[in-house]
């Protein structure tokens, strides 16, 4: 809960704070619209596909509670709480852009994955919390729409990179078996510049609250007792977790592995079950392209929208909103089943703006409504333990879902789309059990 009255950002300063994001943004960007085709290149069958996108939920679930117990113990005199995470994991995390399309193995992509997502996941974690430090709950829908805005701008320039390489630039798209396009490497590269490029501005352009003497002094008695005692503490947390944050964690739980299934299986359905390619092919590739510039329309329709998602959040309430937004993204996801060739592409492009709406709800009501319900000295924390019910259902999708592909989808890409489209409408209705007020 709010102790302390803070003032009021102007547009600018929340701007200035958010920015980060759209760093962040090229990082996940660049792997859902590209990552599934990388393994199909290196050589993945489709059942397997899941199983090598294990990295990002499990990386989030380690590293994410942590990092956020971290950064609320943190104060560096320079850079203040949480903006050392932000550095650290955009180094890293460029780092890991530059090598992941040089990848020459499959498992070396994989693993590659792994660092990848751990890095994103110490610059993410606590920009959640970084809206939840500086501004008044009154102005938390706002800065959460406002780091929607920077992932939909971020996303769209990253989904569309390849395509651009392509058709503006003139790069080879000509798919090798067992190697990564020119375009998608090019595109990486970018990403790396654009990720280290923005967080460094937000880091540069914005200030933090320093600590308290109480907050000072109950850092070093909790520091005395040792990493232990903070372990102990986040499972405390979860089991004495707010009404409202249980209510949103269930919402969490289904909405998380629909779109992880779009994320996993709505590129190669482009590619393979409407263009007909196969990997190695220029159907495939061609396919591959323009799944990426739908996800880039996807994500303007996400950042156009998050400017006017406050407005609806304020007259219909968070909750309504929030319902109303993933009904449209997951009806969306089950029109993909009316696109049966490429004459019918144009389609695409009205179903992933659908989701573009989901997703910017996706990616501030939730949290908005989240933090008007949690202890101030520990929103990092609990920011963290609230990812568990993004990445749980993720890990049970990562692990058994390739069976479900094999066994019953008979491989159908669609398909598993279709089911993350379901996953997505059921969420939307459990939405009406939150409780926006305590």
């Amino acid at each position: 809960m709010e102790t302390t009255k803070k003032p009021a950002l102007s547009f600018w300063q929340i701007w200035n704070m958010s920015f980060g994001f759209m760093g962040i943004q090229f990082g996940w960007g660049l792997q859902m619209a590209n990552m599934s085709s990388i393994y199909e290149n290196l050589g993945a069958k489709p059942e397997e596909i899941p199983a090598l996108w294990l990295a990002a939920p499990l990386t989030g679930l380690i590293v994410q509670p942590i990092i956020g117990y971290l950064s609320d113990r943190t104060w560096h005199k320079t850079l203040g709480r949480r903006r050392p995470y932000f550095l650290i994991g955009a180094v890293l995390s460029s780092i890991c852009l530059i090598l992941m399309p040089n990848s020459s193995t499959l498992w070396m992509a994989a693993g590659l994955l792994w660092v990848l997502d751990s890095s994103i996941n110490i610059s993410m974690e606590p920009f959640r919390a970084f809206v939840a430090d500086n501004l008044a709950e009154n102005q938390r829908a706002r800065g959460f729409a406002m780091q929607s805005f920077f992932i939909g701008l971020g996303a769209t320039i990253a989904s569309a990179l390849p395509w651009i390489f392509t058709n503006w630039l003139d790069v080879s798209s000509t798919p090798v078996q067992g190697h990564i396009p020119d375009n998608v490497k090019w595109s990486f590269y970018i990403g790396a510049l654009a990720f280290l490029g923005a967080v460094i501005y937000s880091v540069l352009t914005s200030k933090e609250y320093p600590p308290t003497a109480l907050e000072i002094e109950n850092r070093k008695a909790e520091e005395s007792k040792g990493f232990g005692a903070g372990i102990k503490e986040i499972f405390r947390a979860i089991f004495s977790m707010p009404k409202r944050m249980k209510q949103l964690a269930l919402v969490q739980f289904l909405t998380w592995p629909g779109l992880f299934l779009m994320w996993f299986f709505y590129t190669p359905t482009v590619a393979v079950e409407i263009f007909g390619g196969n990997p190695g092919t220029q159907a495939y590739t061609d396919g591959q392209n323009l799944a990426g510039l739908t996800y880039s329309f996807e994500n303007v329709v996400t950042f156009i929208f998050a400017l006017i998602l406050p407005l609806f959040a304020r007259k219909f309430s968070m909750k309504w909103t929030h319902f109303t937004c993933l009904m449209l993204g997951g009806t969306g996801l089950l029109m993909i089943n009316l696109v049966q060739d490429r004459e019918q592409v144009g389609l695409l492009f009205v179903i992933m703006g659908l989701v573009g709406i989901a997703w910017s709800s996706i990616l501030s009501m939730p949290y908005a409504m989240l933090t008007g319900c949690l202890p101030q000295n520990k929103i990092g924390m609990y920011m963290g333990i609230f990812n568990f019910f993004i990445v749980l259902p993720e890990i049970l999708a990562s692990l058994l879902f390739g069976k479900i592909m094999e066994h019953w989808l008979d491989g159908s890409r669609m398909a598993a789309v279709t089911i993350g489209g379901v996953l997505i409408i059921v969420a939307a209705f459990l939405t009406w059990r939150i409780q926006e007020h305590e």
